[in-house]
């Protein structure tokens, strides 16, 4: 029984690393990009737009990390579209978010049929085997590293003011769209290798709908975590814990739909952020034009 039991809490553990990490990466590009003042719904369409560019360039390749790149470079694109938008065109940026998540699941849908002339799923392609692990340790890195640039560097302390105060960011001779734009650049890089975490590290496919909301659940850790970057990645880790305890209950809890299992880490998601309601204050320009 014992045995049963530290087998059941060891793979607890591991499930959540490895659960929490593409949810760690889509949060903390979340937190960059609302401390400057852009509000990046389009978190679930830079996580899917990565995930299927890296298995595409995979496929194309036979390298793992060329695709790793990839899905890199499709959620900075993604990102710098929403951002050039946000900056230059003063759109409304959930509308311009949305629209990024609809664009990105219809056209890595087409995407299959058009490349791989399957509906549904890719082929199985080169993936980064166990040194995903790598990119697990590296999701808490990059948490530490952005803590770092956004409380101890000039260049942090101006993006943060930009979600604050932009005006005040001109008022010193600096451009806080400029700014703006970079964050919302590196918002979806983030992102996007939390795609491609999902598609070539975690699996070897790309399977249509694979992102499955977590870079919704992303956006809810930012505001559990009150837009800080260990903040958001506490409450990854917290809603990664149970997406690996649905997989650990299955089969060993009987009288548990397995549809209450899958919904898990949703209704832990929905229920933090009603006990926050009232309690957390986002920047105070977050989503507001400049």
């Amino acid at each position: 029984m014992m045995d049963f039991v530290h087998g059941a809490l060891a793979t607890l553990v591991l499930l959540t690393l490895v659960k929490s990490a593409p949810i760690v990466y889509a949060a903390l590009g979340g937190v960059i990009s609302e401390r400057s003042g852009i509000v990046n719904i389009g978190l679930e369409g830079m996580m899917t737009g990565g995930a299927f560019a890296a298995v595409v360039a995979s496929y194309a390749t036979g390298n793992a990390a060329v695709g790793l790149v990839a899905g890199v470079a499709v959620g900075a694109l993604l990102g710098f579209v929403l951002g050039y938008g946000a900056t230059k065109f003063k759109v409304d940026q959930i509308v311009a978010g949305m629209g990024i998540n609809l664009i990105a699941s219809g056209g890595a849908a087409y995407g299959l049929v058009l490349l791989f002339n399957q509906p549904g799923a890719s082929p199985q392609v080169h993936a980064l085997g166990r040194w995903y692990w790598l990119l697990i340790l590296f999701a808490f890195v990059c948490a530490f590293a952005l803590h770092h640039v956004l409380y101890r560097t000039p260049w942090g302390l101006r993006v943060r003011a930009c979600g604050e105060n932009p005006r005040a960011v001109t008022s010193a001779g600096l451009d806080p769209l400029r700014f703006r734009l970079y964050a919302a650049v590196i918002s979806g890089a983030l992102a996007g290798l939390g795609g491609a975490f999902l598609s070539i590290g975690e699996v070897n496919i790309y399977s249509e709908g694979m992102t499955a909301g977590r870079g919704f659940i992303a956006l809810a850790a930012v505001i559990f975590g009150r837009w800080t970057p260990w903040g958001a990645t506490g409450a990854a880790v917290f809603f990664g814990f149970f997406e690996a305890l649905q997989f650990v209950l299955q089969g060993r809890v009987a009288w548990l739909p397995s549809e209450a299992m899958q919904a898990l880490p949703y209704l832990a998601a929905l229920v933090a952020l009603c006990g926050l309601v009232g309690k957390v204050r986002a920047p105070a320009s977050d989503g507001v034009p400049y």
